[in-house]
């Protein structure tokens, strides 16, 4: 038999949507842990933090910043995104070399973690100026496929100094047996890179004469005999400095897309339609693992709209129907 107090409660609107609200919030206390199995993703996030990356031509919330900067929010929106039971890791690249900060971990339980991280890169991490993008690609891959993890390797594919005329490092790894995406990063169209002085302040952007336009390491190009005081043994690369545009950047898409090519990896713009959740996902090795489904916040969060229903739109439909009676019976 219902109790007196529970029935004149059942009975009335109100009580209803009061019962309901103090019933899931006492289930919050004792609600179980649901397993569900789903796919999931686990990478290694390795990101470029030459000087290169803090060329000012990505965009975010309509306002210019960096590719560096870019990069860092579509990295968290890209954690945010993804599935819990996911797992990142995180890793820098600078000269040819790849430092892991931290091992891949949970996205939705350590997010603050990886949120922090991502927060505190800066290009001031770097250990040395140059930009061997295939090396570091290719040591990034040998990182990954120790973790047994997927990668995420986010560049502007501007190498620093140039490559040689021979071309760049082989990749002597087994195309595709480390599975992700290479991330261009960056405009299309050339753009200034900005320097700094030795305390990091900003002096300005690069000129012609900063950096060198071609590497001389290694056997001259084809049409260095045509070169001005060429001698096959003195000067094979010619008596003069070689001219071009290394002082500016952008996107090496179509050299990113031959080192995907190369890899076995996949390649995917840092603004792709959507973000870079559903490219890492396609690309990604299948991964189906049992997750812990918390319900309470579920059912604390139907507990508050019962609240509000009953606090809020219950008074303000009794009043609205109060007015509307005053009014006919005043008509």
């Amino acid at each position: 038999m219902i109790p007196v107090p529970l029935a004149r409660l059942a009975a009335d609107t109100r009580g209803r949507w009061l019962v309901g609200a103090f019933a899931l919030t006492a289930l919050t206390g004792v609600a179980p842990h649901l397993s569900v199995t789903g796919q999931r993703v686990e990478a290694v996030v390795v990101i470029d933090i030459t000087g290169s990356m803090n060329t000012r031509d990505e965009r975010l919330h309509g306002k210019p910043v960096s590719r560096l900067d870019k990069a860092k929010a579509t990295l968290r929106g890209l954690a945010a995104s993804l599935p819990c039971g996911s797992r990142l890791g995180l890793g820098l690249f600078a000269e040819r070399r790849t430092f892991l900060l931290f091992e891949p971990i949970e996205t939705c339980a350590d997010f603050a973690a990886l949120d922090g991280a991502l927060a505190g890169l800066d290009w001031r991490m770097g250990w040395e100026g140059d930009s061997r993008i295939a090396a570091g690609l290719f040591r990034a891959i040998g990182l990954a496929a120790d973790l047994h993890s997927d990668l995420v390797f986010v560049t502007d594919g501007h190498e620093a100094p140039p490559l040689p005329a021979r071309g760049g490092p082989a990749f002597e790894g087994k195309p595709g047996a480390v599975r992700g995406l290479i991330v261009g990063a960056g405009g299309h169209s050339p753009s200034p890179i900005p320097r700094y002085d030795d305390r990091g302040r900003e002096i300005g952007f690069y000129g012609a004469d900063d950096v060198p336009h071609e590497n001389r390491f290694g056997p001259p190009p084809p049409d260095a005999e045509t070169r001005e005081g060429y001698n096959p043994r003195n000067a094979p690369f010619g008596a003069s400095a070689a001219p071009g545009q290394e002082h500016l950047s952008s996107v090496r898409e179509t050299y990113l897309r031959g080192l995907a090519a190369e890899t076995g990896l996949a390649y995917a713009p840092l603004d792709a339609p959507g973000g870079l959740v559903g490219a890492l996902t396609a690309a990604a090795t299948p991964r189906t693992r049992p997750v812990r489904l918390d319900l309470r916040p579920v059912l604390g969060g139907s507990a508050l709209a019962a609240l509000l229903v009953l606090f809020g739109l219950l008074p303000w439909h009794a009043r609205l129907r109060e007015t509307v009676s005053r009014l006919r019976h005043g008509a």
